[in-house]
């Protein structure tokens, strides 16, 4: 091999290994609007069926029912002022919610508990960052209550990180996500 081929081939290693050229492939892909709806209502309805026992699978990361490409499932209790599970950030177990506020001073949680009463739960914006990056994105969480024994302020949510789409526009969504599926003749 050639002095010229053995530094082509040097340079094509340094970058095939570099994190700024590999992280594209790396990158978790983008949950839709719809997979978080389906998630959502998947952990109320996990939550009814387990009761408080419950709580603790959803802190668990390793878990991919409720962690799957760049979202997760938190659980968070209005009442008590409190997270109560967060598959990603442990930290953030037990502390109280209601004063947390993102990167622009928005009360997140204080929307997050007046959306979730809804029948149908609602959307919340707000700026977290993404799984695995410090600097904070436009996130679009939807909540929905989940009655869990006898506490009946329990409050299930996951987020998509979108430029794009507003609250309106994923409103949608879930009405049509709650409407009857036609049968396929």
């Amino acid at each position: 091999m050639g002095k010229t081929q053995c530094a082509l081939a040097g340079l094509i290693l340094t970058l095939g290994s570099s994190p700024a050229l590999t992280w594209a492939a790396d990158a978790p892909a983008s949950a839709s609007a719809q997979e978080v709806v389906a998630k959502v209502k998947e952990a109320v309805q996990y939550l009814n069926d387990k009761g408080l026992a419950g709580f603790s699978d959803f802190n668990n990361n390793k878990d991919a029912r409720w962690v799957w490409k760049d979202s997760y499932v938190f659980v968070y209790s209005c009442n008590d002022n409190v997270m109560i599970a967060h598959p990603l950030r442990p930290d953030l177990v037990g502390k109280p919610i209601l004063q947390m506020r993102d990167d622009k001073d928005h009360a997140l949680f204080q929307d997050m508990c007046k959306a979730a009463g809804n029948p149908n739960g609602g959307w919340v914006e707000y700026w977290w960052p993404k799984p695995g990056e410090a600097k904070a994105s436009r996130k679009i969480s939807y909540v929905h209550s989940a009655p869990v024994s006898f506490k009946s302020d329990i409050q299930v949510g996951a987020g998509i990180y979108d430029e794009k789409l507003t609250p309106a526009d994923l409103s949608k969504i879930v009405e049509d996500s709650a409407k009857p599926q036609k049968a396929v003749p």
